[in-house]
């Protein structure tokens, strides 16, 4: 008798444990679908960003070179900086 208190008792606690791991997965799915529900707003609403004007780019250029004069950029960070200033206008 003994033994099948015994198994009895881990099984129900087997279950138990079982029950909560499948829970906090389920919790954790619903958590990302609203997640990826939000972000999917987000995406919809957003305007796209409009495109800098040509006196923000050659502003931006300038603190560049300003930056790279000071040796706060290496070259290769100035050229990389700048062609995407380029790209974008």
């Amino acid at each position: 008798m003994p033994f099948l208190l015994r198994a009895a008792i881990v099984g129900g606690g087997a279950y138990a444990v079982g029950k909560r791991v499948q829970g906090g997965r389920d919790q954790n799915a619903a958590q990302d679908q609203q997640i990826n529900d939000l972000q999917q707003q987000q995406d919809q609403a957003a305007p796209a960003p409009a495109a800098p004007s040509q006196e923000d780019s050659m502003a931006q250029l300038t603190q560049l070179k300003s930056l790279l004069d000071q040796g706060v950029l290496t070259q290769a960070e100035f050229d990389m900086q700048k062609s995407k200033i380029l790209a974008s206008m």
